[in-house]
């Protein structure tokens, strides 16, 4: 659903759609219990609060610039492209709430894709390139599905790529040599259900709000998407004429190029 913070609103209509009034009034629940422990909850075991603080922690101390997400779910498949903008619209910000700039990073690229996936793509930097990344892990303990022996086989991947991530290996020397140490958490459902994903989604939110305020920015404008669509208006008409009078030698390049 596009839209930051709006799927709880009138603006998820859709999910009602697909999953009925009593589904959408489940996923309101969980996101509700969410809202309760992040507004309720002692500092110290809230869990939006500690993980808006592992950002900072990450993102400015041990200067990792991005962090993957890896749910190993297929019905999950989704969430990341769905995360990359609640985080990076929301923090993706070099001035704080007052319009000075900022003196430090701020959103980390968030990125990712489902585990197994992942795994025969991207996993080998995660295990052994020059860059650290942070990566998050998410699994179901229960399958709603019976597939015998299909759903082990996918949380033993999921827990096994967290070791290997951890603990590495540096008995064989060279190309064969994991380092470990490498940074990973790792969030479980027991069952996928609406109250579960709300639950978790909500979390995120409170997550994203907590880094946000700590790194003093307004995490609610997105003025860095508006200058496009602005300049979108202007150059629209120019596709169907060609006229490239006042614009920029690499945008009238390109104008041509399109437009012939």
């Amino acid at each position: 659903m596009g839209g930051r913070y709006s799927l709880w609103s009138a603006i998820g209509l859709p999910i009602a759609l697909a999953i009925g009034a009593d589904g959408f009034r489940r996923l309101l629940a969980g996101a509700h219990a969410m809202d309760e422990h992040f507004r309720t909850a002692p500092l110290a075991r809230n869990l939006p609060v500690r993980l808006g603080l592992l950002d900072v922690w990450y993102r400015n101390f041990h200067k990792f610039t991005s962090r993957s997400i890896a749910p190993y779910h297929a019905a999950l498949k989704r969430v990341p492209a769905y995360l990359q903008q609640l985080e990076m619209e929301s923090n993706g910000k070099q001035v704080d709430a007052s319009g000075k700039p900022v003196a430090f990073g701020t959103s980390p690229v968030l990125w990712g894709e489902p585990g197994t996936n992942g795994q025969h793509a991207y996993f080998q930097m995660l295990h052994q390139g020059t860059d650290v990344t942070p990566l998050e892990f998410v699994a179901v303990r229960d399958a709603a599905h019976d597939l015998e022996g299909h759903h082990p086989k996918l949380l033993a991947n999921a827990l096994a790529q967290a070791q290997a991530l951890m603990v590495g290996k540096l008995d064989e020397g060279g190309h064969k040599n994991f380092p470990g140490n490498r940074p990973s958490t790792f969030f479980v459902f027991e069952k996928l259900t609406p109250e579960s994903l709300g639950a978790f989604l909500a979390m995120y939110e409170h997550r994203v709000f907590t880094s946000g305020a700590l790194w003093g920015i307004n995490s609610f404008d997105q003025w860095g998407v508006e200058l496009g669509k602005v300049l979108a208006r202007d150059i629209e008409p120019r596709l169907a004429s060609g006229d490239a009078t006042g614009l920029d030698a690499s945008t009238a390049g390109l104008l041509k190029r399109l437009s012939s």
